[in-house]
């Protein structure tokens, strides 16, 4: 690994993925690692500093909104970010192969997976085929949510944060491969809430101080 390759820390890779946001979030982005050499320098391996495990919606491009390009994540995606055996097999992978320092759970508003979720809540009625699957997985978090704010007070973004959080949660809980890169503090693993509007990518959950 070449010094331009370093492992850098969960704190580091924090920063920068912030830094990237906030450049897209201000309408200057530096559109980095997208040329020709930057392809080129990929073709005999992968160094990337953060994984994403974001939601499937067109509107959340990790690689758009946090201002990155070839070769820096490592994204997985899933309607409500909803994991399943496959979806964290290659989280683990990330880490175990990878070593990536960042692992980045992403919700955003107006989450079609969610509203579903909700809206079966409210009906006692599930949705048919497997989007079932992925309404089941996410109401956990709608009725922590709806118990907590209440029914009339529990708003769609609030149920998309905690769902964030629960995923986040339960990467760390159901892998022994994530626990311990975390326990070792060789991996963060942080949910983030994107707005769709201003593009702001808020944090809502980590396992760590990512200031220090």
């Amino acid at each position: 690994m070449s010094d331009s390759q370093a492992r850098i820390t969960p704190q580091e890779a924090w920063k920068r993925l912030a830094d990237g946001n906030a450049r897209f979030v201000e309408g200057r982005p530096n559109h980095p690692n997208q040329d020709a050499t930057r392809r080129e320098s990929l073709a005999e391996g992968q160094n990337p500093f953060a994984v994403i495990f974001g939601c499937s919606d067109s509107r959340l491009a990790a690689e758009i909104i946090f201002d990155l390009g070839l070769g820096d994540t490592f994204v997985v995606r899933t309607a409500g970010q909803v994991l399943s055996s496959a979806s964290l097999g290659s989280l683990e992978y990330s880490v175990a192969e990878l070593d990536v320092p960042l692992m980045v759970v992403l919700g955003h508003d107006s989450c079609g997976a969610v509203t579903a979720a909700s809206q079966s809540y409210d009906s006692g009625e599930m949705p048919p085929g497997f989007v079932r699957n992925l309404v089941e997985e996410i109401m956990p978090a709608v009725v922590e949510t709806r118990r907590s704010a209440g029914d009339d007070h529990a708003s769609l973004a609030d149920m998309v944060r905690t769902n964030t959080r629960q995923v986040a949660e339960r990467m760390i809980d159901q892998s022994k491969i994530i626990s311990a890169a975390v326990e070792e503090n060789r991996t963060a693993v942080v949910g983030m809430f994107y707005n769709l509007r201003d593009g702001k990518a808020e944090l809502v959950f980590s396992s760590h101080d990512l200031d220090s």
